[in-house]
């Protein structure tokens, strides 16, 4: 008796939970729209009702404080390998992807995702609920210096 084919791909569609209260996220998940896609990518906002009813078991809570990305055959991929996965659903970014996951790569897939997650903290402002964006507007800020 043979093995069962096993599937060319690992992945053949990704979802995306991103921050839909977060400019940066929200500028993040336009970008990816932008790119030649190898791997569908789908956005969800994490969170939403949407999310919970697509992915139940997840702890939703995180899916807000870390990106989170679900493969279509139950793969969960979070903060750096989030970020690696879906560069490597991008037909002009793969290549990268295939060196941010190696040893020599992860150091910078780390301080990239930890130099985003200070930019959003940035962006939630001084207020006890993460400061809310008046008339749905939120200020970007500049570099640091």
């Amino acid at each position: 008796m043979s093995a069962p084919a096993r599937p060319t791909t690992p992945v053949g569609r990704l979802t995306v939970l991103y921050d839909a209260g977060c400019p940066l996220c929200v500028h993040l998940r336009h970008w990816l729209l932008r790119q030649r896609q190898l791997v569908p990518l789908d956005f969800v906002p994490a969170g939403s009702q949407q999310a919970r009813r697509l992915f139940p078991a997840l702890d939703h809570a995180a899916t807000l404080r870390e990106i989170t990305v679900i493969g279509d055959r139950g793969q969960v991929y979070r903060e750096a390998s989030a970020w690696i996965v879906c560069l490597w659903a991008l037909a002009e970014h793969r290549p990268k992807a295939h060196w941010l996951a190696t040893p020599a790569g992860q150091p910078f897939a780390r301080a990239t995702v930890l130099a985003a997650a200070k930019w959003r903290e940035a962006l939630k402002g001084p207020g006890p609920d993460g400061g809310s964006c008046e008339d749905g507007h939120c200020e970007v800020p500049g570099p640091p210096g």
